[in-house]
């Protein structure tokens, strides 16, 4: 089963209104946030990163970038830094490389969410592919998922 089938009866039987929207290809989080029409700052990204204890996934803003120093903060000082796509796409065998959606409750993997975008009524995020992504509040995300939600996101310049 596919991640965006696997993801719609999870959201299904947790009672979740959400919207599947299908875009042109895009591989970078401006390049969705533009082709599914989508603000840039409601585009949830979700970034993996490897630490002491092993891995994680970062959610923030298409149009923000990590802040290392308070991210390291967020996690208790533990050594982090940016996975490539080799080191994890194994993690994520029902998705296509890059297009994760930020579920990690799904793949036994902490979630830390930017605050930046847990002052979003929506968001939107990949469903596992280059064309699709969903629509739905950021509080339910918020109820299923338990993020930690912690200020280490900054605008990209």
């Amino acid at each position: 089963m596919g991640v965006l089938k696997r993801l719609e009866d999870y959201l299904d039987g947790n009672t979740v209104n959400y919207r599947k929207l299908q875009h042109s290809p895009a591989f970078t989080a401006q390049e969705t946030a533009a082709s599914a029409h989508v603000p840039g700052k409601e585009l949830a990204k979700t970034v993996v990163v490897k630490t002491d204890g092993g891995y994680a996934l970062v959610v923030l803003p298409a149009c923000f970038k990590i802040n290392l120093k308070r991210l390291r903060s967020a996690m208790s000082g533990k050594h982090i830094e940016i996975a490539e796509e080799k080191e994890f796409e194994k993690m994520f065998p029902d998705c296509e490389v890059g297009a994760m959606p930020p579920f990690g409750n799904l793949y036994s993997l902490p979630v830390y969410v930017a605050k930046s975008l847990s002052d979003d009524e929506e968001i939107v995020f990949n469903a596992g592919t280059h064309t699709d992504v969903i629509r739905m509040s950021y509080r339910d995300f918020e109820r299923l998922v338990k993020p930690t939600v912690a200020d280490f996101s900054e605008p990209m310049i």
